[in-house]
C-alpha cells in the first residue's frame, strides 16, 4: 500500500505546471469535447505506468538493495530539479487533425515517454519489487494531475502554480539529496 501512496501522491505533484499539464489544458481548450480528450489521456498515462512499473521491476531484479535506494533517490532528486528548471514551450499539436482522443492519448504518450512521473513508478517497482500498486497509484496520480488542466483549462492561468512548483520541486530535491546521500551511507 506504500507504494501506491508513494506513487500516487508524488506522480499528482510533479504533475504541477508540467509540460504535461500545459498541453492537456491546451488540447481541453481546443477540444469542445472534455470526454474523448480524458480517454486519450488516461489511455496514454496509463500505458506510461505499464512501461514504468514493469521496466522498474525488472532493473530491480538486477541491482543491489543500496543501487536500488540510490535509484529511488536519483528519481526524487531528478524529478524536484524538473521542477525548478525552467520549461520549455509546450507544442499544443495546432496541425493534428486526429480528433480529441488520439490527439490527447498520442501527444501524451509522447510527451510523457522517460518523464519524471514515469521514472518515480519505475523507482518505486524496483524499491517494492511490485509493479501493481505503483502502476495504479502512478497511474492514477498522473490523471489526477493532469485531469483538472482539462476541466478548468481556463483557470489555469490564474492558479499560484509558479510558488506550488517551486515549493515541490526544492522538497523533492532536498528529499532526494537526502536519501541519495544515506544510499552512500553519508548520513
Amino acid at each position: 500500500m506504500e507504494a501506491f501512496l508513494t506513487t500516487l501522491l508524488l506522480t499528482a505533484i510533479v504533475q504541477t505546471g508540467d509540460r504535461t499539464q500545459l498541453l492537456c489544458a491546451a488540447l481541453g481548450q481546443r477540444f469542445a469535447r472534455p470526454g474523448p480528450l480524458t480517454i486519450g489521456v488516461v489511455l496514454a498515462s496509463g500505458a506510461m505506468a505499464v512501461i514504468g512499473a514493469l521496466g522498474g521491476v525488472v532493473v530491480g531484479t538486477w541491482i543491489s538493495l543500496d543501487a536500488l535506494r540510490l535509484f529511488y533517490a536519483l528519481a526524487l532528486l531528478f524529478a524536484g530539479l524538473g521542477m525548478l528548471a525552467p520549461r520549455r514551450p509546450v507544442d499544443t499539436l495546432p496541425g493534428w487533425r486526429t480528433g480529441p482522443l488520439l490527439t490527447g492519448l498520442l501527444g501524451l504518450f509522447i510527451l510523457q515517454f522517460g518523464d519524471k512521473g514515469q521514472f518515480i513508478i519505475a523507482a518505486t517497482a524496483a524499491r517494492s519489487h511490485d509493479w501493481v500498486w505503483p502502476l495504479i497509484g502512478g497511474w492514477a496520480g498522473t490523471v489526477l494531475g493532469l485531469a483538472p488542466a482539462i476541466i478548468w483549462q481556463e483557470r489555469l492561468a490564474s492558479w499560484p502554480v509558479r510558488p506550488v512548483r517551486i515549493g515541490a520541486g526544492l522538497l523533492l530535491t532536498v528529499l532526494g539529496l537526502a536519501l541519495a546521500l544515506g544510499a552512500f551511507g553519508l548520513v
